[in-house]
């Protein structure tokens, strides 16, 4: 019981102190309030306060001070009767009672009202919802749902769920905590039933269990091999054969790879259920064929199979640039490098040289083979060779006779030789094409178609088509990674090079007229000691490489 005093005087000296709220007015008649005695009460029931007030003929007015919601305040009359609110925990009500007196008097007083949370447990209910058509068999998804489980209480509800799987085979399930719990029927040699229970808690704490039998049936298969889906790469791609989504009703199963069809690939495990490749180097579009058979315990087994289409990777029909590092701005890194991506050492052909299937030799991607005078073969170790093929290319390129005296008293492919350019229009010093000499090499400056016909004159090679070879073609025979050395060719395969001292470069035509405006006086050339290109006054002297097509 409270009291509040709206016209605060001398207790003692006016009246005695006590009871409820009271004020005094001018002719000391004290006015009161007595809301009642404290109550207990649990929630959602009904339960009635009584105001007294003097003097008599006032009247009461009710208020919710503090605590949960109740409806319908303020609440006029003495006598209430009220339906305490469903809590979620206990909880005090307070309300206050006004009295106002005839004559204008007002007092309050304060009642509280001690309400007991009463929670209703919840409803654990289970039922099967997939799938559709029962009983399930191998490979259905089976999903039991807690969708039906209820909280009885007016405004209460389901926080959360907790499966267990009481008994049965072991399943793989993603969440024991949702609504809903999902499972793949197993494979099972014999019907099995599986037991779950089910807890739900309510948002007041409140927790009930059910349990959930169920039977899953039996397989037909007891192994079923799975090679995973079809697949479409490239060559030199890592390819991996995945036939882990077998399954068998024993605990453990085995795997073994076999190839039945196409071009022979290494397995890095053949006997393990993932395994791996890099696909071989081909031309043409390409169709292999895999088995796996799956082998369970108890030696039942199956077969699948997979067929992995390739396609030739598009590294073009010119060689690579031959570097096979990576660098930063200073120095060589891991070609992997997120701070130097898209490196020529891990771009292109030169990147798989090591599963390219090459015909001849040469530095990473380039492929070689020697030839003799007549085009024939050779032994990649051969020592005397009058030709090189490029396997990539198809083209067959002059190799240089040895030095044999000093120009011009030197032999016809003597590689000191070296030439104007006379392939397309006159020149000052060659007026009259292929006139000015009569042979090559020569007291004067021989020029570039005299030298073709003089060697297609010797049938050289096995070829009578001989000719300077294009800018992209002689361009392909730069090796990159050489930079740094005296040449950037591979001179194992192109010996007797001239001493770049002679003419102060190793500057080789090309048979490409550049566009200089109006005189078309020059032509490109690329040097062999540094691969820079440049447009060359046809006038000038350079060296020639020939080269045709088989």
């Amino acid at each position: 019981m409270r009291a509040i005093a709206l016209i605060p005087l001398l207790c003692g000296l006016l009246v005695a102190c006590g009871g409820g709220g009271s004020s005094d007015d001018g002719d000391n008649i004290q006015a009161s309030v007595f809301a009642g005695n404290d109550l207990q009460i649990i929630e959602k029931t009904d339960f009635t306060v009584t105001a007294k007030g003097s003097p008599t003929e006032g009247t009461f007015t009710w208020q919710r001070v503090n605590g949960p919601i109740v409806d319908g305040f303020p609440l006029d009359g003495a006598v209430q009767t009220i339906t305490a609110p469903d809590v979620k925990a206990d909880s005090e009500l307070v309300l206050r009672v006004s009295y106002q007196t005839a004559d204008g008097g007002l007092v309050n007083d304060d009642i509280s009202i001690f309400i007991t949370s009463n929670n209703q447990l919840p409803q654990a209910v289970i039922t099967q919802t997939a799938p559709q058509v029962l009983p399930s068999v191998y490979n259905d998804t089976v999903t039991l749902s807690a969708a039906d489980s209820i909280d009885p209480d007016t405004n209460g509800q389901i926080n959360s769920y907790l499966w267990q799987l009481i008994s049965g085979p072991a399943l793989n399930i993603n969440s024991f905590t949702n609504s809903t719990l999902s499972f793949s029927h197993p494979l099972l040699e014999n019907n099995t039933n599986l037991k779950w229970s089910l807890t739900v808690t309510d948002d007041e704490g409140g927790e009930s269990t059910s349990e959930y039998d169920m039977t899953l049936n039996k397989t037909a298969q007891v192994v079923i091999a799975n090679a995973g889906a079809d697949q479409q790469v490239n060559e030199f791609d890592k390819v991996t054969l995945d036939a882990s989504n077998s399954a068998a009703a024993t605990s453990t199963y085995k795997c073994d790879w076999q190839q039945l069809t196409g071009k022979a690939e290494t397995l890095a495990n053949s006997n393990q259920c993932i395994t791996t490749f890099y696909a071989s180097d081909i031309d043409t579009n390409a169709t292999l064929n895999f088995e796996v058979m799956v082998t369970d315990s108890k030696g039942r087994s199956a077969n699948d199979s997979v067929f992995v289409d390739v396609a030739p990777k598009a590294l073009g029909i010119i060689n690579d640039t031959g570097m096979g590092e990576c660098y930063n701005n200073t120095q060589r890194i891991n070609c992997t490098s997120k701070d130097f991506p898209n490196q020529d050492a891990e771009l292109g052909r030169d990147s798989f040289a090591n599963r390219l299937a090459k015909v001849g030799q040469g530095n990473l991607a380039f492929d070689y083979t020697k030839l003799n005078e007549f085009a024939d073969e050779m032994a990649d170790d051969a020592q005397n060779f009058s030709c090189i093929r490029d396997n990539l290319t198809g083209l067959v390129w002059e190799v240089k006779s040895p030095v044999s005296g000093v120009v011009p008293n030197t032999t016809l492919r003597d590689g000191q030789n070296h030439y104007i350019w006379d392939l397309g229009s006159a020149t000052s010093k060659n007026p009259a094409l292929g006139l000015a000499n009569s042979s090559c090499p020569s007291n004067t400056d021989c020029g570039l178609k005299t030298y073709i016909d003089e060697v297609n004159a010797q049938d050289f090679c096995g070829g009578t088509n001989w000719r300077v070879p294009t800018y992209t073609e002689l361009l392909s025979l730069i090796d990159y990674g050489k930079q740094g050395q005296s040449v950037l060719i591979d001179n194992k395969f192109f010996p007797n090079l001239p001493n770049k001292s002679a003419q102060g470069h190793l500057r080789y035509w090309t048979s490409q007229t550049a566009v200089d405006g109006t005189s078309l006086s020059q032509a490109y050339i690329i040097d062999m000691s540094d691969g820079n290109d440049l447009a060359y006054p046809k006038d000038n002297t350079a060296y020639i490489r020939l080269v045709r097509s088989r």
